[in-house]
């Protein structure tokens, strides 16, 4: 019995700090890179808008090329979408909300497995000497459970700074051949 209770007393005040531990811990995440490339902000532009073109330098289906991918909607268009259920990516699906024309894409970028998340992706090109500088950011609210998981793992930062950092150095090459 004296076992239960301490085990009892235990959960309780784990229960305690994960709760109020979680009210301290940041409630959104903001995570950006930016790369100058070297290529038309058309081209760029439409490597970026059209989900078709952005899978070929898309740094997660890299990972897990044997994913299953569906895309729908006009490309470059509010609507367009890009849909993917794999073993190491998990399910989600991005959305395009809205473009201005070789300059911004914003993106709803929705993770159903294995936690179910929203988060808000822009892409901003911005003339840069004779390149564009692009931004990539991905920014959301963080619920109790991913901000203990980013807690524990360093960050939003830490875990996916450098998939963008591939990413835009995967987008500057296929920009810069052209294509």
């Amino acid at each position: 019995m004296k076992f239960l209770k301490i085990l009892l007393g235990i959960i309780i005040v784990l229960a305690i700090v994960i709760l109020v531990g979680g009210l301290f811990l940041p409630k959104t995440y903001s995570v950006n890179r930016t790369i100058v490339i070297n290529a038309p902000d058309s081209v760029i532009y439409k490597n970026i808008a059209d989900f078709n073109e952005f899978y070929k330098w898309n740094p997660w289906a890299k990972m897990e090329p044997t994913a299953k991918t569906s895309f729908s909607g006009t490309p470059a268009a509010p609507g367009h979408t890009y849909a993917w259920v794999g073993k190491e990516t998990g399910s989600g699906e991005m959305k395009i909300l809205k473009v201005e024309p070789n300059k911004q894409v914003d993106i709803d970028l929705f993770f159903k497995e294995p936690f179910e998340s929203h988060a808000d992706t822009k892409f901003d090109v911005q003339s840069d000497g004779s390149g564009n500088k692009v931004t990539w950011t991905m920014s959301g609210d963080q619920n109790l459970i991913s901000k203990w998981m980013c807690f524990v793992m360093g960050g939003m930062d830490k875990m996916i700074g450098k998939d963008f950092e591939s990413g835009l150095a995967s987008l500057k090459e296929k920009s810069e051949k052209g294509n």
